[in-house]
This record gives structure tokens, sequence and C-alpha cells, in this order.
């Protein structure tokens, strides 16, 4: 009979399987989608260096100009 700990045991190695197949998935898919040209994560990083509030946004919300032209 296996016991709470051993269950404990195969629950965690499971666990880190799966959340380390999620993470490279997951970098897997940031470096396609540079390569692709389709975002520029290197613009995200320098927001950490120019956070003033007077700074332009990276990236323009094409949402938020449909609703404002919608609303004229």
């Amino acid at each position: 009979m296996i016991n709470l700990v051993e269950v404990q045991g195969y629950a965690r190695i499971i666990m880190t399987i799966v959340l380390v197949i999620i993470l490279y998935g997951y970098i897997l898919h940031l470096y396609r989608s540079e390569k692709k040209g389709e975002r520029d994560y290197e613009k995200y990083g320098k927001i950490a260096l120019d956070d003033d509030i007077t700074s332009t946004p990276v990236e323009k919300n094409p949402n938020l100009h449909q609703k404002k032209e919608g609303e004229k």
C-alpha cells in the first residue's frame, strides 16, 4: 500500500514536470512571436527604464481608437 508521503512525492514530481513543460512552451511562444515580427519584447523591457508619466506608450491599442471613432 502506498503511503501519503509517497503520493506527495509522486505528485511533486509530476507537477514539476508539468510546470517545466509549460515554462518551455511559453519561452518557445515568445521566441517564435518575436522571430515572426508580431511583437518586439525589447520595447517592453524599456518600460522599467522609461516609466515617466509623459513617456510615449509602447504600442497603440487599436480597440481604443475604434471606440473613439464610433462615438463621434
